[in-house]
């Protein structure tokens, strides 16, 4: 069970964590000192320069360059090491390492749903190995949502119509609390779950007893055909009337306006809802909208199968 405990920081149970941590201590340590200084110097001078203090008053008109160049440098200094210190944080935890496990995050008022891939399917809950880790692509099916794992130092708004992600590799075993941080209606203090965190082998022993639904990319594959995808966007090679698909996610794809743009889960996605927004050259824009037939979790599914054509379908950007 979760400690209930009164604890004044979370526990430290990712590897992100005590470098967070570190960070929020060195900034605490900073702004403390400096709040000191001032202080006491408020005082210092408040005792000194009081109305009866037989104190030289004397206006001085000398520079003195050596207190004007401290006050120059040194918060130069502090400020340029917590911005390198900072960005470098940011970028390590912006970008997921290689063969991280990839669920899907579906955040609604006010449940969240994830979706191994595997196939097993979660509702504010959530199980992960201890080493491994894990990224989480993860959409809003409403208003603007925020995952947030203390124990973890991981957070990141979960917004509707684009994909956002995260990622964490948990180094403690236990359970751990999740909430949505961005305030998203009269149930908002209700949207909380829990992370547990298993042994490995734990885990793939979860997977196999839990109750798995179909792992999405098969999902995607029969809902790519059950719409009849497959009549325009032919595989193996064989021309159709729309772009092929294969090794298309990770790509630079050429549009008829002349631009050239990315194929990332954002752009298929959008390809798939709104098709006459980007059009492929060389294809006419024919391709009917699906935004009313396909819900966020088929897009996800539909998503996952495309990725699965690419030799690139296991890289991906938060």
């Amino acid at each position: 069970m979760i400690d209930e405990g009164f604890r004044l920081f979370p526990e430290q149970a990712s590897t992100v964590a005590p470098r967070v941590d570190a960070l929020y201590f060195f900034l605490i340590a900073v702004c403390g000192s400096i709040t000191l200084l001032v202080a006491v110097l408020i005082v210092y001078f408040a005792v000194k320069y009081r109305r009866d203090a037989r104190v030289d008053r004397r206006r001085r008109q000398a520079h003195t360059y050596a207190i004007e160049t401290a006050w120059i440098v040194i918060p130069l200094v502090l400020t340029m090491i917590m911005f390198a210190w900072g960005a470098s944080l940011y970028f390590g935890m912006s970008r997921p390492p290689a063969g991280a496990i990839e669920i899907d995050v579906l955040g609604r008022q006010w449940m969240w749903k994830f979706q191994h891939p595997e196939g097993n399917r979660e509702i504010n809950e959530l199980h992960v190995p201890r080493g491994r880790p894990v990224r989480l692509r993860m959409i809003s099916e409403d208003v603007i949502h925020s995952l947030y794992v203390p124990a973890f130092r991981v957070k990141h708004d979960v917004l509707p119509d684009r994909y956002t992600g995260l990622w964490f590799e948990a180094t403690k075993t236990g359970e751990y609390h999740l909430f949505c941080a961005e305030y998203c209606g009269a149930e908002h203090s209700r949207m909380r779950g829990r992370v547990v965190v298993l042994e490995p082998a734990d885990y793939q022993a979860w997977l196999g007893g839990g109750t798995a639904g179909l792992p999405p990319v098969e999902a995607g594959r029969r809902l790519f055909e059950q719409l009849r995808c497959d009549t325009c966007h032919r595989g193996g090679g064989l021309a159709g009337r729309g772009p092929p698909l294969e090794n298309v996610f990770g790509s630079e794809v050429r549009l008829a306006d002349g631009r050239t743009v990315l194929a990332d889960e954002d752009y298929l996605r959008e390809s798939i809802l709104r098709p006459q927004a980007k059009v492929v050259a060389g294809f006419e824009p024919i391709m009917p909208t699906f935004e009313a037939q396909v819900g966020e979790e088929g897009l996800m599914h539909l998503i996952a199968y495309l990725k699965s054509l690419s030799s690139q379908g296991g890289t991906t950007t938060p």
